[in-house]
């Protein structure tokens, strides 16, 4: 019996879920009031992603069909998996958009797809969602296309000038793993497809002679996303992964998604999830190598090529290397305070702007929102100086969190 539509969106709902590659940073600004079209990537909403500077972006975030040729052990909609299917035409993917966006429940789409027929039929209709939203309806909200591996160029090209975003999803940190666990894919091929993505994304952003505009296309850039816990790699390992994805193929973001375990399972995979807590300190550490100037190696030399759970990986990185503190804040150069705990660059900027005034105190550090609990024992202002806490034995214990009570209701 054919299901509903009802039924097929709460299939190919649930089972996009498992892609995490869907945060919509990086869009260029529309505004639908003024140019006559549907959609705006501007407006509040039912908030389902968040970009970078804190705008929440609601997503209709759904599979084009979890049917797939394709047999990866990690995957829920594998090929051998007896997971109930379902499969959109374009046109209803279309629609549902439309009327998603008219009753203000999104303002944007995150369009996935298992693989059906081949890469490049499944590319073409992910490929004719976009085009008939953009040049049929007049949709000017946000579009992110997941590539499908191995799509001819044309293909992606042709996604590029209708969507903001495009990923093409590495999913493992290693070769042998993606040979081990997801045999049909090329990582090879996915990285090629990656630097042919970045080519054509540079050369678009080049103002041309004669017009001195740039051309639109993929203006959020691209994305990846990794499984973390899958295939036993340490996160020294992701992270170098990461770091080298990053600057290889000038991706806006990596994500980290924690490998969840699936009915029927490989016995390649592991048989209990690795704790989420491990994918928030990928974040962060992503976060420390990207803008505050240290080295992966750096943050994970100490931890035998785990991150500490317990802590995060700047205050880690810090407790290692008490001979660089105390930073006085007064007279340390950007770079340096960057590595003090509990600063972050907002926070730096506004330091260094306020001590061309003033030479600051604690109070100071607290009016810009500083918690001295966390930078005390790192920094030297004027009228304060850590006495050597830095050295103190227990000094790890003084970052703890305090102890909860628990519930047995």
């Amino acid at each position: 019996m054919k299901k509903s539509l009802q039924d097929r969106l709460a299939i190919l709902a649930d089972a996009a879920k498992y892609d995490a590659s869907c945060a919509s940073s990086g869009t260029e600004k529309r505004d639908s009031l003024r140019s006559n079209g549907l959609g705006s990537t501007e407006g509040a909403g039912i908030c389902h992603a968040y970009a970078p500077d804190g705008r929440c972006i609601s997503l209709l975030k759904i599979l084009l069909t979890n049917f797939c040729i394709f047999d990866c052990a990690y995957c829920i909609n594998r090929s051998s998996s007896n997971v109930e299917r379902a499969r959109f035409t374009p046109d209803e993917v279309v629609w549902l958009t439309l009327e998603f966006y008219r009753r203000n429940y999104i303002e944007g789409l995150f369009l996935s797809s298992g693989i059906i027929r081949s890469s490049d039929h499944t590319m073409g209709e992910m490929v004719r969602v976009a085009r008939d939203l953009r040049t049929m309806h007049g949709f000017r909200g946000y579009i992110h296309l997941k590539s499908i591996p191995d799509a001819a160029p044309e293909l992606i090209e042709e996604a590029g000038l209708y969507a903001d975003r495009l990923s093409l999803n590495i999913e493992l940190p290693t070769d042998a793993g993606i040979g081990r666990l997801a045999p049909e894919k090329r990582p090879d091929g996915i990285r090629r497809a990656m630097g042919d993505l970045r080519r054509k994304i540079e050369a678009a952003d080049e103002p041309t002679l004669q017009t001195k505009r740039r051309k639109r296309f993929v203006p959020g850039g691209q994305s990846t996303q990794m499984i973390v816990g899958a295939d036993g790699a340490d996160d020294a390992t992701i992270l170098r992964t990461s770091a080298r994805l990053y600057g290889s193929y000038g991706l806006k973001r990596v994500y980290y998604s924690a490998f969840s375990p699936i009915p029927d399972a490989s016995r390649a995979l592991p048989l209990i999830k690795p704790p989420l807590v491990r994918e928030h300190r990928l974040y962060q550490a992503d976060w420390l190598y990207r803008f505050y100037g240290f080295g992966v190696d750096e943050i994970t030399a100490s931890t035998g090529g785990m991150l500490d759970l317990d802590m995060d990986p700047k205050l880690a990185w810090a407790l290692t290397q008490r001979q660089t503190f105390p930073v006085n804040v007064n007279r340390a150069e950007r770079e340096t305070l960057l590595r003090v705990p509990g600063f972050g660059l907002k926070t730096v900027d506004a330091i260094l702007s306020s001590r061309r005034f003033r030479r600051l105190r604690l109070e100071d550090l607290a009016r810009l929102g500083v918690s001295l609990r966390k930078v005390r024992a790192f920094i030297e202002a004027e009228g304060w100086t850590p006495r050597r806490l830095a050295d103190r034995a227990d000094l790890k214990t003084l970052f703890a969190p305090k102890p909860e009570q628990l519930s047995l209701l």
